[in-house]
């Protein structure tokens, strides 16, 4: 934890914030409290500054919080579009995408996405939630990410997607055979289209080619979900 996520139902007063749950579990045994012991923490939505502890038990801890000061990190410029992964890989790939400083994730279907994925727990809000705090705490961040989901691809690549892209400089995704290379759109404003294991059908990539978006290479090898998204966002970043 590289910041104390608080929200408004944790002040017991003003200034003052009591913890009991897993953000307080992971102060005690892992980073180990102690009275005076001042974390970085910052309000969910708002700006980042310090929390430091005025006592604790083995069940809860009391902080004060100085003024919440200091904005949060810059988002990325970058309008994640992802095949829904498997229910193993969809966290990593919404961990990554959220601590690299994306804050608008859609997940939509397409062939190669098995229809189970779309009723699978992870996609329970509760599980979504939990995992996007994790990811703030991580890099430090306290802005929520919007994220959508199409579990239908046509109307999606037909009459979504060319918004997403009319509002953006560019429009990318992966095909190893691509001549484009990714480091040639660094710092524009764009949508990242990432495919599913295997990548986008040819009928996908003609949709999404046909509505502005243009093919990268990251090599001729093929990558797995959430490793083709790192490696892309590292180089766009």
């Amino acid at each position: 934890m590289n910041l104390l996520l608080l929200k408004d139902n944790d002040f017991i007063a003003p200034g003052r914030v009591k913890i009991s749950d897993r953000r307080f579990l992971q102060l005690r045994d892992i980073i180990k409290l102690e009275n005076g012991k001042t974390f970085r923490a910052g309000m969910t939505g708002g700006n980042i500054g310090s929390a430091t502890v005025a006592e604790f038990t083995g069940e809860y801890a009391v902080m004060d919080v100085a003024p919440f000061t200091l904005p949060p990190p810059e988002p990325a410029k970058i309008t994640l579009v992802c095949a829904l992964p498997r229910p193993q890989t969809f966290h990593k790939v919404l961990h990554c995408a959220i601590t690299m400083g994306v804050k608008k994730i859609w997940f939509i279907h397409s062939r190669k996405v098995e229809k189970s994925y779309w009723q699978s727990s992870v996609l329970q809000d509760e599980a979504v939630d939990r995992e996007i705090q994790l990811a703030l705490e991580q890099c430090g961040d306290t802005i929520y990410p919007e994220i959508f989901y199409r579990n239908r691809f046509k109307p999606f690549a037909e009459d979504e997607f060319p918004l997403l892209r009319a509002d953006a400089d560019a429009a990318i995704f992966g095909h190893p055979r691509a001549s484009e290379v990714p480091e040639n759109f660094t710092g524009k404003r764009l949508v990242l289209l990432v495919g599913p294991e295997g990548g986008f059908s040819d009928y996908e990539v003609e949709l999404f080619s046909n509505a502005g978006a243009t093919a990268v290479t990251l090599g001729q090898r093929v990558l797995r979900t959430e490793f083709a998204t790192a490696a892309l966002l590292a180089k766009l970043i």
